[in-house]
């Protein structure tokens, strides 16, 4: 016995050996596909040499003496640091994931190719500008130049075991369109609206369930910016402003005048709150070229700085949310088409082909209309009457790139605004500053011309009579320079003042981020660029601030309880990640926001002022229809403190960023074992509603969007602005750049956003090939 065991373990010891060495092995293997940062590249495709500089950080500055070498240089980084997440992209505009993931990916793969995304791409690109096109090719020419260096694909293409096809021009344009698509969701909002009315609620219900936007709430805009007339703004007849009742994807950024600035010069500051993820959304980049010289974040895929600045000017960015999208509802007539302007018109079928990885292929028969696709033909449960989608995104014609061209290298708000003359979707609040000192603001983008009484917040019928009469003319975007006020703040709240012609939608975000920005603006008679970093890492919740009179008039259920309540009474409102009594209010809130979930027919409800008219007033959802009991809605909120702290014991932690984590899954292998090596997790602070965001899924408390990038923009001194992004610069998950700067993210440091590197750069000089 004692001699079998020395054999197993002798066999079990070699076992273990060689698994060691293959996994040795592997380990050299994929750190061999680490790109080269150093030394010289003969490249095809390149008139001129081209410098390759990388800090200590991995933030890239290339160096080119001319704009086609110097996006094609651009294009060739972006695939030697993030060529999976490039294909990961395309493949997903193209709506080809099934191809390499197989069945689990095929139901998107079926409903971007209804959207016909790439489709869209296509159209666009035929349609460019030529100084556009050119640009577009250059750095199309150096991704594909990175693909025939014979350098070592990253190890996600090893491990799925494809090659990735040669780049093309709609490759750049697809990754634009689903930015576009994922700051666009009014076609949700429509259809969760025809969802609620069909289930009997009446459309004033839903303005309680969904409340306006406040009328004393911040706008962004002010009538003296615009010089309005004084005048009550007319409401639409049946639904009136409502605010989103989903997270959308938020923002926040301001402006400050030399006036209210410590070194008489702007500053500028953003911070753009998107999926979180591994790699980074984000790639920071210094452009320089004669004539070009641009410094922020880059878009993987995409040409150009979209956030950042050049010598004299400096751009952030948030999403208006403005509704570019329409559903039209539509009268089939069976086997023949839909009945437009009294005819019947028959549907254009368009076929895709979707091969499935193991070699089965599927024929999606996509139905198109005067508006766009039937895209409820691709919806898991779809609504009886099929509707097409109308959306500016999916017009033939799409200048975004041009646009950015422009705003990279304007040197004053004249040529900036023109810049943005090209700008299509999706439509965003610009802030500007210049070395002039002027402060500006800008909403550009293509806005429908609806007919009166078409609001654009339910589907209408797609019978002709509907029908957008055209877009606003660039002259009547909402826009401002040197603001009486001295500073502008967006973050996501109403772009305009009562008084302003025409609506950009009728979705807005909850006021909170924007009056506590505000607020803190205004405390100081003079700011510095250090309290632009506190600004951006405030986590005071306003939410708190207005549940705290709840609270005042909650009568406990339990001694637990009711020393709690005086805990949170006498709590600050700050939504610290080591906080306690954080985690004990956002579970509160957590609780609350099941009132109406049976009305609603969803679990969570976030409308934190119809909440509180409720807590305050009463409404229909607090009587408990389990009990014979009459429960008032603070019965109810009682009730929900109790709940709260039985989850927080079954939770076992005693502070928020314990449970309440941002989250960075890679795409695909966060499916796999592979998750240890690829995904991160960090504690984090905030909620939905605080300036440094910390949105969460209330089942989970888990933080999958936030401030994907921030910069702060010193307007006296630009060489000392500041810039940083969650994870790292490569999207290699052995680089040492994989995920070096999270800790700076999660603890609110930044890097210097300077031309001029700091320390020692790792150089890569690019020369022309043969």
């Amino acid at each position: 016995m004692k001699r079998l065991l020395r054999v197993l373990a002798w066999l079990l010891g070699l076992a273990v050996a060689a698994l060691g060495l293959l996994a040795l092995g592997a380990y050299v293997t994929l750190r061999a596909s680490l790109p080269q940062v150093e030394g010289r590249m003969a490249l095809k495709g390149l008139d001129a040499p081209v410098e390759v500089g990388r800090d200590g950080q991995g933030v890239v500055r290339i160096r080119a003496q001319s704009l086609q070498d110097l996006f094609f240089a651009q294009g060739f980084v972006h695939a030697q640091e993030r060529l999976w997440q490039m294909e990961f992209q395309r493949r997903v505009g193209q709506g080809r994931l099934s191809e390499v993931l197989g069945e689990a990916t095929l139901a998107q793969d079926r409903f971007l190719r209804t959207w016909g995304f790439y489709r869209a791409a296509q159209e666009a690109y035929e349609r460019l500008y030529p100084e556009e096109k050119a640009a577009v090719d250059a750095y199309v020419a150096g991704v594909n130049a990175f693909l025939q260096s014979g350098a070592p694909l990253p190890p996600e293409f090893r491990l799925l075991a494809f090659r990735p096809e040669p780049w093309t021009g709609p490759d750049v344009l697809v990754w634009a369109k689903m930015m576009s698509f994922d700051l666009s969701g009014n076609w949700e909002e429509e259809l969760m609206r025809h969802r609620l009315l069909a289930r009997g609620i009446s459309p004033e219900r839903l303005l309680e369930l969904l409340p306006p936007y406040p009328e004393d709430a911040p706008t962004i805009l002010q009538s003296e910016d615009l010089r309005l007339p004084l005048k009550r703004e007319e409401a639409p007849a049946a639904l009136l402003q409502m605010a989103p009742p989903r997270f959308m994807e938020a923002s926040n950024n301001w402006v400050v005048a030399g006036s209210r600035t410590v070194t008489g010069k702007p500053l500028l500051a953003n911070d753009p709150h998107l999926r979180l993820g591994a790699p980074s959304l984000w790639f920071l980049m210094a452009l320089e070229a004669p004539g070009y010289r641009a410094m922020g974040a880059s878009l993987p895929g995409v040409l150009g700085i979209v956030i950042g600045r050049n010598e004299r000017i400096a751009w952030g960015v948030t999403n208006v949310g403005a509704d570019v999208q329409d559903l039209y509802l539509l009268e089939d007539v069976e086997g023949k088409g839909y009945r437009y302007k009294g005819q019947v018109l028959p549907y254009r079928v368009r076929e895709e082909r979707i091969r499935v990885k193991g070699g089965r292929e599927e024929t999606l028969r996509v139905r198109e209309t005067l508006y766009g696709p039937v895209i409820t033909d691709a919806l898991e449960d779809p609504p009886k009457t099929p509707m097409a989608l109308r959306w500016v995104s999916l017009d033939a014609e799409d200048h975004i790139l041009m646009a950015y061209l422009g705003i990279n290298r304007a040197r004053n708000f004249q040529e900036f605004v023109a810049a943005l003359g090209h700008y299509s979707a999706p439509s965003q609040n610009f802030v500007y500053a210049d070395v002039d000192g002027n402060i500006g603001y800008i909403a550009p983008g293509k806005f429908p011309i609806r007919k009166e009484g078409h609001t654009g917040m339910v589907p209408v019928p797609g019978n002709g009579a509907w029908d957008w009469q055209g877009y606003r003319r660039p002259e009547e975007w909402p826009k401002v320079l040197n603001p009486k006020e001295g500073f502008v703040v967006t973050a996501n709240n109403k772009v305009t003042p009562e008084g302003f012609p025409y609506a950009l939608t009728y979705d807005w975000a909850e006021p909170y981020r924007a009056e506590r920005i505000r607020e803190l603006l205004l405390a100081k008679e003079k700011l510095s660029p250090a309290d632009m970093q506190a600004v951006q890492q405030d986590q005071k919740s306003l939410l708190f601030r207005d549940f705290r009179p709840v609270l005042e008039l909650l009568n406990p259920l339990s001694e637990r309880g009711r020393a709690w309540r005086e805990r949170l009474l006498a709590w600050d409102g700050v939504m610290g990640q080591n906080s306690e009594e954080a985690l004990v209010f956002a579970l509160w809130y957590t609780e609350l926001t099941r009132l109406p979930a049976q009305e609603v027919g969803e679990a969570f409800w976030d409308e934190p002022r119809y909440l509180l008219k409720a807590l305050k007033e009463g409404d229909k959802n607090c009587d408990q229809p389990e009990t014979e009991y009459r429960e008032s809605c603070l019965d109810v909120a009682a009730l929900a403190l109790e709940r709260a702290l039985e989850r927080k014991e079954g939770l076992k932690v005693r502070s928020w960023g314990a449970v309440h984590r941002a989250v960075f899954p890679h795409a695909v292998l966060t499916h796999t074992p592979l998750r240890r090596l690829t995904d991160r997790v960090v504690p984090f602070g905030g909620d939905r509603y605080t300036v440094n965001v910390g949105p969460f899924d209330p089942k989970t408390l888990l933080m999958s969007h936030g401030p994907s990038y921030r910069q702060i923009v010193d307007l006296n001194d630009l060489e000392a602005s500041l810039f940083v992004h969650p994870m790292g610069q490569s999207g290699h998950f052995l680089s040492t750049h994989y995920g070096d700067l999270l800790p700076l993210w999660a603890k609110g440091e930044y890097l210097p956003m300077a031309f001029t590197p700091p320390g020692r750069e790792k150089v890569l000089l690019l020369e022309p090939g043969r």
